[in-house]
C-alpha cells in the first residue's frame, strides 16, 4: 500500500485548512505507535477498563439448529460501553492526549461511537462534543441520554438527510475551526488518510484475538469470518489479521434496507460507484449525476452512503465478499439470536447473523465460522418493537 492508498482507494481529498491537522495527526501516530510506553498504556486501558480480551463464545444451540458448521460468536458486545467502538476510541483519545489536545469531537449514527467517545473524554478529563443526525437522535434516544450523562454535548444535525453522513460532514466542518485544541475522533475506517489506517490498527485487536482464541479452542483457523459493514470498522478489525490466511473466507454484510433493487438501501459495495466524499476515494451510493444519494437502513449505524477504502480494495481484489442483508432479514436474526442463545445483538450485528443463517448449509459439520457481534442490542429494542407494530417506552 502506498501512503494512504488501498489500491486506487483512499487518499486525502480535503481542504487546505485541514492539511496541517491530518499531517500533525499522521506524524504523531507514526511516533506513538512505535512507542512501547504508549502501547503499554493502551493495553492497560483495553484490558483493565474496556474488559478485553472479549470472549469467543461457542453458539452450541445455533450450531445445532442450523445443522451446518460450528458457530462461534466474537463477543464485542461484552466490552465496556457495549460495542467494539471503545477499542478505537481509547486509542485515539490517548493519542490526542499525548498530542496536547483537550477536546474531542465525534460523529455518531447508532450512538455507540458517541457513547464510547464521551466515555473516554470523561475518563481522560477532556471536553466532548458529538454530532448526531436529528433523525438518529430520535431513533437512538437512549444513547443520546447516555452521552449527555457522561458529560458530552450532543448537537443534532438538521441538514441533508439528518443521519450519519451529515453528522460526519458537520464534525469535519467543526474540526476546521478548532484544530489547535481539538481532535476529531473519527469512528470508522473512512475519511482522509491517516484515519482509515489508524482506526483499522486500533480495531485489529478483534482479529488478533479471533486467531489466538480459535487456535487455542479448535487448533485451526475458521473457514469464514462474518461481520456487518457500514463504514466498516468492526469488519476490518475482524478481517485484518486473517487477510493473509487464504483459506478463511471474509464476508462483509451490508445493510440492504428495503432491498438493493430499491432506492431505500445502504448496500454501498453492491450498488455504489467509485467517487470522492468525506476526504477519500471509495465506493459511494450516488445518483446518475454523481451526487451522494440518500440511503436508508433500519440500522442507524450502517446508514452511511460509503464504505472504507480498505474494504473497497478487498472487494476489488476479491479477497473479501460483500453481501446485502435486508431490514426484514436483520430483524428476524435479531429475534432469532435473542431466543436461541439469550444474546440480544445490535441490529447492526444482526445483519451478519442473518447471513450466517442463510449460508450455514454451504458448510460441513467439521467446519467453523466466526460471527462478530459488534455490539449489544439494548439500544435497538424500542425501534425493533416499533418495526413489529408495538410501541414501547425507551
Amino acid at each position: 500500500m502506498s501512503r494512504g492508498r488501498f489500491g486506487v482507494h483512499g487518499g486525502q481529498y480535503i481542504p487546505e485548512t485541514l492539511m496541517n491537522a491530518v499531517t500533525e495527526l499522521e506524524e504523531a501516530y507514526e511516533h506513538f505507535k512505535a512507542d512501547p510506553e504508549f502501547q503499554k498504556e493502551l493495553s492497560a486501558l483495553l484490558n483493565e477498563y474496556a474488559g478485553r480480551p472479549s470472549r469467543l463464545y461457542y453458539a452450541e444451540k445455533m450450531t445445532r439448529d442450523l445443522t451446518g458448521p460450528k458457530i462461534y460468536l466474537k463477543r464485542e458486545d461484552l466490552n465496556h460501553t457495549g460495542s467494539h467502538k471503545i477499542n478505537n476510541v481509547l486509542g485515539q483519545a490517548l493519542l490526542a492526549k499525548k498530542m496536547g489536545k483537550t477536546r474531542l469531537i465525534a460523529e455518531t449514527g447508532a450512538g455507540q461511537h458517541g457513547v464510547a467517545t464521551a466515555t473516554a473524554a470523561a475518563l481522560m478529563d477532556m471536553e466532548c462534543v458529538v454530532f448526531m443526525g436529528e433523525e438518529d437522535t430520535k431513533r437512538q434516544a437512549l444513547n443520546v441520554y447516555r452521552m449527555r450523562l457522561l458529560g458530552a454535548t450532543v448537537i443534532p444535525v438538521k441538514t441533508g438527510t439528518r443521519t450519519l453522513k451529515d453528522a460526519v460532514s458537520e464534525a469535519m466542518r467543526e474540526w476546521t475551526t478548532r484544530i489547535e485544541d481539538t481532535h476529531y475522533c473519527l469512528g470508522s475506517v473512512m475519511g482522509p488518510h491517516p484515519f482509515p489506517t489508524i482506526v483499522r490498527d486500533f480495531q485489529a485487536v478483534i482479529s488478533k484475538e479471533i486467531r489466538e482464541e480459535i487456535l487455542q479452542r479448535e487448533g485451526r483457523l475458521p473457514n469464514a469470518v462474518l461481520a456487518c459493514v457500514g463504514g466498516g470498522s468492526n469488519a476490518i478489525g475482524s478481517f485484518y489479521h486473517c487477510i493473509p490466511d487464504e483459506g478463511v473466507r471474509l464476508i462483509g454484510c451490508e445493510a440492504a434496507g428495503r432491498g438493493i433493487d430499491t432506492f431505500e438501501t445502504a448496500a454501498t459495495v453492491n450498488t455504489g460507484r467509485i467517487g470522492i466524499f468525506h476526504g477519500m476515494k471509495s465506493y459511494f451510493c450516488q445518483d446518475k449525476y454523481g451526487q451522494i444519494a440518500p440511503v436508508y437502513s433500519i440500522s442507524a449505524g450502517l446508514d452511511y452512503p460509503g464504505v472504507g477504502p480498505e474494504h473497497a480494495n478487498l472487494h476489488d481484489t476479491g479477497r473479501a465478499e460483500y453481501v446485502p442483508v435486508t431490514d426484514d432479514e436483520a430483524v428476524e436474526a435479531f429475534e432469532y439470536l435473542s431466543r436461541t442463545e439469550g444474546i440480544i445483538p445490535a441490529i447492526e450485528s444482526a445483519h451478519a447473523v442473518a447471513h450466517a443463517r442463510k449460508i450455514a448449509k454451504e458448510f460441513t459439520k467439521d467446519q467453523i465460522i466466526v460471527i462478530t457481534i459488534s455490539g449489544r442490542g439494548d439500544k435497538d429494542c424500542a425501534a425493533i418493537a416499533r418495526y413489529r407494530g408495538e410501541d414501547i417506552n425507551e
